[in-house]
């Protein structure tokens, strides 16, 4: 007998990749269950106590001070030790299915879309368990067939009627995770992922560094004619990826981050971490990007606000505040580099916050806010008055 338990333990183990201890401590319960079942019957008072030998599964069973052997147990007491085995095992199967994704969370895993929900993708993870991409974790661009194969970052990994795995195409780690599969560097800590900053499904930013002076970080991550990087682009579907060169320098980095943009200036606040940035122009658009998308994802990645401007947009609201008969160009110079871009912003400011610009003080910051006003009213009664002129003008072309 002592054999057989031992094969069946041994194909239980390799099969199901259970612990031995975890096994036989199963075994110990249904007998001791099985045990108290006939002690009820032949002895209610006694002690029951069941001994396993680790080593060679002897299994000793006694009631009180008696030993009883197997032929003792009845049918109930064979069949509830072998639903109390089943249970511990599929207990033990879970727990190790729970234990292996668990240890998997901040990783990426592969997967074959099994089932396509409206508010879910299922993935067969190695045919262990399913692994869940809520609707709102798919990136813009997933779109997925039956058998699929796709790689997800694995989220979190929870006990909730059994084990759930929830994995992200959305998230940020899926795109370091995927640089750390296709960049050697990356994987063996010659180049590092200082930052990534992410819109999915439109466009990431990436900042890398190498420790390697030899080592091109950039060039590592791209790949001979774009080969690393486009694996990575297609994993996502086609989503844009600009690898960023880091740099200590913080207007440094603010010059790679906002590529392919051309910047000409930058005046940094490092106590606020806020940056302004000058263009020309023609590098305004690039700079901002489509729907401000560059320079967001630029303000993301180094983790600072970024304004940027071009010289004539500057110049046009000096031009603005110089309408303002007690301002000077170099007040007009502060109060543009300020923030106070136009006649309406210097109409609302707050006098306390005109007050401590360099050059104005507290009457001329009134002075400045009540002038704005009445410049501005005046403005706007001289609209009204064209508006009223037109449609006098076209009513009397009508008659």
């Amino acid at each position: 007998m002592n054999k057989e338990l031992i094969a069946i333990l041994k194909q239980l183990e390799q099969e199901k990749g259970l612990d031995r201890k975890v096994l036989l401590d199963a075994i110990k319960q249904a007998l001791l269950i099985s045990a108290k079942k006939i002690a009820k019957i032949t002895s209610p008072d006694a002690e029951v106590k069941v001994d396993i030998d680790q080593e060679n599964c002897d299994i000793r069973v006694f009631i009180g001070d008696k030993e009883i052997v197997s032929k003792e147990f009845g049918r109930i007491a064979a069949q509830t030790a072998r639903q109390i085995i089943i249970q511990k095992i599929r207990e033990a199967e879970k727990e190790n299915i729970y234990n292996e994704f668990k240890n998997k969370e901040g990783n990426i895993i592969g997967g074959t879309v099994y089932r396509l929900e409206r508010r879910a993708v299922i993935l067969d993870l190695m045919g262990k368990a399913e692994g869940i991409i809520p609707q709102s974790f798919l990136s813009p661009l997933d779109k997925f067939r039956l058998g699929e194969r796709v790689k997800a970052f694995v989220y979190e990994v929870k006990k909730e009627k059994g084990t759930q795995i929830i994995l992200s195409r959305k998230h940020e780690g899926l795109v370091k995770k995927l640089f750390e599969l296709e960049v050697p560097e990356i994987f063996e800590g010659v180049v590092e992922i200082k930052a990534i900053a992410r819109e999915p499904g439109e466009r990431t930013k990436v900042a890398v560094y190498s420790k390697d002076p030899k080592v091109d970080c950039v060039g590592a991550c791209v790949g001979i004619k774009g080969s690393r990087v486009k694996n990575i682009i297609d994993e996502l579907r086609g989503e844009k990826i600009d690898i960023i060169r880091y740099s200590d320098d913080i207007k440094e980095f603010i010059c790679e981050a906002l590529k392919p943009a051309i910047v000409s200036e930058i005046e940094i606040d490092r106590k606020n971490k806020h940056a302004k940035v000058l263009v020309a122009q023609d590098q305004l658009p690039i700079a901002i990007g489509k729907r401000g998308q560059n320079v967001r994802l630029a303000s993301l990645l180094i983790g600072w606000e970024i304004d940027v401007r071009s010289k004539e947009a500057i110049e046009e609201d000096i031009k603005e505040i110089l309408k303002l008969k007690n301002v000077g160009k170099k007040i007009a110079g502060v109060l543009v580099e300020a923030g106070y871009n136009s006649l309406e912003e210097i109409a609302k400011a707050d006098p306390k916050d005109l007050a401590n610009l360099k050059g104005i003080g507290e009457k001329k910051a009134m002075a400045l806010i009540e002038e704005a006003n009445s410049v501005l009213k005046e403005k706007n009664a001289n609209l009204k008055k064209d508006e009223v002129n037109k449609d006098t003008n076209a009513e009397q072309t009508s008659n």
